[in-house]
């Protein structure tokens, strides 16, 4: 018998453990991902199924690019972004990744800009 290899990955595991716990708590989720080069970063109301804010390290006015100061900056984008939305609080959603280096640096940005967990 085949086995679906995907479904069994950890990193998939993790993410759909965390977002099962994040969703469970009915208020729009600060989804991240970061590649190697770069963090991205959306404000996502799964009620409706649609984004509500959305920010990146690729955004023109982040000149740090992918570090974890860029990270910082991101976070403060999106917390900027969201508030402007009409959101204020959110669920973190941090998928596959730990809560360090740059994903911690974009949650503490977001704090900073006014977003609150």
């Amino acid at each position: 018998m085949a086995v679906k290899r995907y479904e069994n990955d950890g990193a998939v595991r993790r993410a759909r453990k965390v977002r099962a716990r994040v969703k469970a708590s009915g208020r729009p989720r600060l989804s991240i991902f970061r590649s190697t080069r770069h963090v991205y970063a959306q404000v996502i109301d799964d009620a409706k199924g649609e984004t509500l804010a959305y920010a990146s390290s690729l955004d023109e006015s982040i000149d740090q690019g992918g570090n974890k100061s860029g990270a910082e900056a991101v976070g403060k984008l999106i917390a900027e972004r969201a508030l402007a939305a009409g959101v204020s609080e959110v669920a973190f959603d941090r998928g596959r990744f730990a809560y360090h280096g740059r994903v911690q640096a974009l949650a503490e940005g977001a704090r900073a800009g006014g977003l609150k967990f």
